[in-house]
């Protein structure tokens, strides 16, 4: 574990602070300010709780109920009701990594004074975190408004001690035996925390941050990949002149083109051909690479840009004001999250469509300029790749059906009070599908395009030194080189995880420099 030490303060936290937090098991503090924030607005919640006058949140019910005034005798049984009754959700748990980027989220908004909980609340929901222990929370509950409602009321459930969490050691038990095996009080919900702790677009843009942070990595890596297949094909690396690009500037084109240039440096593959009849130019997939690895880019750019923004933000309804007064708003809405969620699985769809668009003309004699088909050590007895581009295609096809977007739809639900709603948590779920597969297609192109340089490394012509530093860290990965056919799959599941893990990046910046 992690024993980096996250501090929550009034005024929003990182993606990096996040990805620490949800996947490194960052431990979580409040700051001396958020402590002071927090009592200020529980103060102005307490006065207008005494009030006779209903409140939205503090007084009254929720949603289509909110017409009621409820008594003060009755707002205690209120606040525990709205999180056993929303804690609705159903299917498969959802990744522990996700839940407690839900919970992070969720406690940087308390945190922010704006809420109106009790400091003792939000302390409760960081010694939950820090002591490892994660809600049951499951894949189906959330609209994306108001907010993550269900998902995040599963995890309140687990601060009153009730329901089912998972403890440090991966066994399932009762929340309250696992609060009480670390020491941790289960919390009485007074009037508004209940609904505070339900009541925003957390588990949509927690998944938004730790997706942008996976596809960063195969954005990079897939500008190597293509690097790899354009040097095994003997395309030219021409296109790939800085003055190109520059010409049509949209930034992340240039940098997808300077990436793929540094890990073809010094290549003794590129510009070369088979025959005396040199290629004009290469087909799209080659040619364009920085095109579409670049626009891909830039939408990760704008999806950034959403996030920094909602992190930044205080997502409640009612929320606390600091003039004092308590004011329902339209914030929770996840439109703009649930926007770039499926953006991004466009993009994603698109990069793998081009990258197995490389694959199958690596293993396509008639379009591979002199390789073997398929790849094969000795085609006809062997397969080759065959079917591994047949998986990859596979992989390729449910991407384009992942990239439907969720945010074209709306399900009216709270008897028509909430009759527009974002998906936001649906689009968060379809890209992490996504952003998984899109590893698996990058390496599949790994797998193919490190053999075909190696073959063409056999036949005389030597690879770029970027290229070969990306096959001997492949290769001591264990996916294994050219040779007679053998049980592929765990050779791709060798290169899946290289890549993954930003091992290929890793292999070839000791001669490019750093990548983008």
């Amino acid at each position: 574990m992690d024993m980096h030490t996250v501090v929550v303060g009034t005024s929003g936290t990182t993606a990096e602070d996040v990805v620490a937090v949800a996947r490194h098991g960052a431990r979580i503090e409040l700051s001396t300010a958020a402590v002071d924030a927090l009592a200020a607005s529980r103060l102005i919640v307490d006065a207008l709780a005494a009030k006779p006058e209903p409140v939205y949140g503090v007084s009254t019910g929720f949603g289509a109920l909110a017409s009621r005034h409820i008594s003060p005798e009755l707002r205690a049984q209120l606040q525990r009701n709205i999180v056993r009754s929303h804690a609705a959700g159903m299917g498969p748990r959802v990744e522990r990594e996700v839940v407690r980027a839900l919970m992070f989220l969720r406690l940087k908004t308390v945190a922010s004074g704006h809420t109106g909980v009790r400091p003792e609340v939000a302390q409760t929901v960081a010694d939950v975190l820090n002591a490892g222990i994660t809600p049951v929370v499951h894949e189906y509950g959330s609209l994306g408004c108001s907010g993550d409602l269900a998902p995040l009321s599963h995890c309140a459930l687990t601060l009153m001690g009730e329901g089912d969490a998972e403890g440090p050691d991966g066994t399932v038990r009762p929340a309250g035996e696992l609060l009480a095996a670390h020491g941790i009080a289960p919390v009485e919900l007074r009037e508004k925390e209940g609904l505070a702790l339900l009541n925003g677009t957390d588990g949509m843009l927690g998944m938004l941050v730790m997706a942008l942070a996976d596809l960063r990595n195969l954005y990079t890596s897939a500008d190597i990949t293509a690097a790899l297949s354009l040097e095994a094909l003997l395309g030219t690396d021409k296109v790939l002149a800085p003055e190109l690009h520059a010409i049509r500037p949209h930034p992340g084109q240039g940098v997808s083109a300077d990436n793929m240039l540094r890990v073809l440096a010094g290549s003794g593959l590129t510009g070369h051909h088979q025959d005396d009849a040199p290629r004009v130019q290469d087909a799209y997939s080659v040619r364009c690479a920085p095109q579409v690895n670049g626009a891909g880019r830039d939408t990760l750019d704008y999806a950034a840009v959403v996030a920094g923004r909602e992190l930044a933000s205080s997502v409640d309804n009612p929320v606390v004001l600091p003039d004092g007064r308590v004011e329902s708003n339209g914030n929770f809405h996840g439109a703009p999250v649930a926007y770039v969620l499926d953006f991004l699985a466009i993009v994603a769809a698109d990069l793998g469509s081009i990258c197995e668009r490389r694959t199958d003309r690596l293993l396509d004699k008639n379009r591979s300029h002199g390789l073997p088909p398929f790849l094969a050590h000795d085609a006809g007895v062997d397969s080759g790749l065959m079917i591994a581009q047949y998986t990859q295609a596979a992989l390729v096809s449910e991407m384009k059906r992942l990239a439907v977007p969720a945010s074209a739809d709306s399900i009216p639900s709270s008897a028509m009070q909430e009759d527009h709603v974002s998906m936001g948590w649906s689009a968060a779920r379809k890209l992490r599908t996504a952003v998984d597969n899109l590893a698996r297609i990058v390496a599949v192109e790994l797998y193919a395009a490190t053999r075909a340089v190696e073959i063409r490394a056999a036949e005389g012509l030597a690879p770029a030194p970027a290229s070969q530093a990306a096959v001997a860290a492949l290769r001591a990965a264990g996916a294994q080189g050219p040779g007679p056919d053998r049980f592929l799959a765990p050779d791709l599941a060798a290169a899946d995880t290289f890549v993954r893990e930003g091992r290929l990046v890793a292999a070839v910046e000791p001669v490019t420099g750093p990548l983008a």
